[in-house]
C-alpha cells in the first residue's frame, strides 16, 4: 500500500477538494482507495454524506495513535492507495500521517503569504526524510507573472530544482471543483470532459510516476450501485462532523 498525505500549515488552499479529486483519479486508474480525514472540520465527511456512490470510504480519525494504527493495517485489507487529508497547522495526527507517508503533497496558492506559510509543514516532512512536492492550487487563469514568482519562491524555499518539487500540472481556479464538491462528486465525475478534470488526471499520473508506479492504461468511470450510505462503513464514520473547511494536500513514494 502507498500512502499520500496532503498537509500544510495554512488553511484555504483547497486541500480537501484536492484529496477528493486525487482519490477518484486513483480509483479510475485501478486502485483500491481509502481516504482518511484527520481534520475535525469534516469537509470530507460532509461530502461523503452528499455522495450517491459507496466508494471511496472516508474514515474520520483524529487521534495520532489511531492514525498510525490504521495506516499500518489498511494494506492487509487490500487497499493499494490511502490518501490522508490533514487539518491546517501541525498537529500530532498530522505528524503521525507524515511519518507513515510514502509521498507528501503541499498544496499552496500562488501568493508569497501562502508559500511562506508552508515552512512549518516542510520542516516536519524533512525531519521524517519524506519525499514531497508542492501543488500550486487555486491558481488564477490569468496570472503568468504571479505564477512565475510563486515557482521561484518555492524553489528558493525548498532549495531544490523547481522541476523536482512542484507537481505538474498546476491546478487552475475553476468553478467545476466547488460545484462537484457540492454535488458529492469529484470533478472527474461532475465534468469529465473539462479542463479541470484533465488537470486532475494529469496530476495523478505525475504522482504515480513519483511513486514509481506504471501508468494506468485506462481511465474508466466508477460503475456501482447508487446508494445514499455505503453498505459497509467503519464505525468511526458515523461520528458527527462539522462544517466545510479549506484544505491541503500530501503524498509520498512507496515503502517496501
Amino acid at each position: 500500500m502507498q500512502t499520500i498525505v496532503l498537509a500544510t500549515q495554512k488553511g484555504g488552499s483547497g486541500k480537501s477538494t484536492l484529496t477528493i479529486s486525487l482519490a477518484l483519479a486513483a480509483i479510475r486508474a485501478g486502485h483500491t482507495v481509502r481516504v482518511i480525514e484527520t481534520d475535525s472540520q469534516g469537509t470530507l465527511s460532509n461530502w461523503k454524506r452528499r455522495r450517491p456512490h459507496a466508494a471511496p470510504i472516508v474514515e474520520p480519525i483524529y487521534a495520532a495513535r489511531e492514525v498510525e494504527q490504521r495506516l499500518q493495517s489498511l494494506g492487509g485489507e487490500g487497499v493499494t492507495v490511502t490518501i490522508v487529508d490533514t487539518a491546517g497547522g501541525i498537529s500530532a495526527a498530522t505528524n503521525s500521517a507524515i511519518r507513515y507517508a510514502d509521498f507528501c503533497l503541499i498544496p499552496t496558492r500562488p501568493s508569497i503569504a501562502d508559500i511562506e506559510a508552508t515552512a512549518a509543514t516542510l520542516s516536519v516532512i524533512r525531519a521524517w526524510h519524506k519525499p514531497f512536492a508542492y501543488v500550486l492550487n487555486q491558481t488564477p487563469i490569468r496570472g503568468a507573472a504571479r505564477l512565475a514568482g510563486a515557482e521561484n519562491a518555492l524553489s528558493n524555499e525548498a532549495a531544490l530544482d523547481i522541476d523536482d518539487i512542484v507537481a505538474r500540472p498546476i491546478i487552475m481556479m475553476r468553478n467545476d471543483h466547488q460545484d462537484a464538491l457540492s454535488a458529492g462528486l469529484a470533478v472527474c465525475e461532475y465534468a469529465p470532459g473539462s479542463k479541470s478534470a484533465e488537470e486532475i488526471r494529469d496530476l495523478w499520473r505525475w504522482v504515480e510516476a513519483r511513486l514509481g508506479n506504471e501508468a494506468a492504461a485506462i481511465d474508466e468511470p466508477i460503475i456501482e450501485e447508487i446508494v445514499e450510505t455505503p453498505a459497509r462503513l467503519p464505525a468511526m464514520a458515523a461520528l458527527p462532523s462539522t462544517q466545510n473547511d479549506s484544505a491541503f494536500f500530501l503524498r509520498a513514494p512507496a515503502r517496501s
